[in-house]
Formats: C-alpha cells, structure tokens, sequence
C-alpha cells in the first residue's frame, strides 16, 4: 500500500511536469484545443500498473493543480470533464481485455476530445461547432496512438517495478 502511494505521488509529479512542458511548448498544427496531451502517459501507465483508482486520483490531482498553475477554471472544466470521461472509457475497455494498451488509449483520446467537445458546446451554446467534431475524433485518435504506444513500451520496461 505504502509502496503504491509513493508511486502514485511521484506519478502524479511526471503528469504535472508533462502539463507544464505542454503548456510551455504549444503544438500549434493549425487548430485550436488540439494538444498531443503527453500527462496522459502518466494516465495510461497508472491504469496498467496501479489501477483504476489510483489513476483516477492522479488524474484528478494533476487536472486541479494544473488548473491551479497555470490553466484557470475553465482549463479545469474541460480537463475534468475529457479526463474524467477518457479514463471510465479507458478502464471499462480495458477490463474486457479486448484491447491491448494502444487501443485502450486511442479511445481515451477520442473520448477525451468528445467530452471536451460537449463542454464547450455548452459554453458557446451553438451546434455549428459540430463541424470541428471529426477534426477532434482524428487528432484524439492519432494522440492516443502515440500515447498508447510510447505508454505500452514504458510499461513493459517498468513491469519489474510496478509489479512488486
């Protein structure tokens, strides 16, 4: 138990200086709100090596104090709402053990993009942004790709670890 808080804490360090790289360094490829949303490895990683709970405690506290530091509430709104969403769908896929990390991921990245969508459908209170909704489905999909990958060759180096 002891030994799983201390990981989950310095997991919970690792997406919050994944945010703040993120946040430094902006992927501007033409759209805007597309991020390739690299804490979300942090995510992954704890849903495979720590479990269900411990990722949705480290999500949740990287999500509040990056809003914290440096997004605001309305960061807080739409990361709460993408990541809370992204990481049910994540850890129900996941125990179907249909999918491997990879496929586990790209649909957190949809889902991520789709809760976000929803959010700001509400803020701007006009379904013309529907139009911008495949733009969200591609990029999540391609961001959870990477992630899925990059997070599946980090859980396999770290196995020895996380398993103890």
């Amino acid at each position: 138990m002891a030994k799983k808080t201390a990981y989950g804490g310095v997991m919970t360090a690792c997406a919050l200086i994944f945010s703040y790289v993120e946040y430094l360094i902006p992927i501007n490829i033409g759209f805007p709100g597309i991020k390739l949303g690299l804490a979300n490895i942090v995510t992954v990683i704890a849903l495979y090596g720590l479990g269900e709970k411990y990722a949705f405690a480290i999500n949740i506290m990287r999500i509040f104090l990056a809003a914290l530091l440096f997004t605001g509430i309305f960061g807080m709104m739409f990361g709460l709402c993408g990541g809370v969403l992204s990481l049910a769908a994540m850890a129900l896929l996941k125990r179907t053990d249909v999918f491997g990390v990879t496929g586990v991921s790209v649909t957190g990245g949809v889902v991520h993009n789709m809760g976000q969508f929803l959010i700001a459908v509400m803020f701007i209170a006009n379904f013309a942004a529907l139009y911008y909704l495949p733009v969200l489905i591609l990029s999540g999909a391609a961001a959870g790709l990477f992630i899925g990958l990059l997070s599946d060759i980090i859980l396999k180096r770290l196995a020895a670890f996380l398993l103890q």
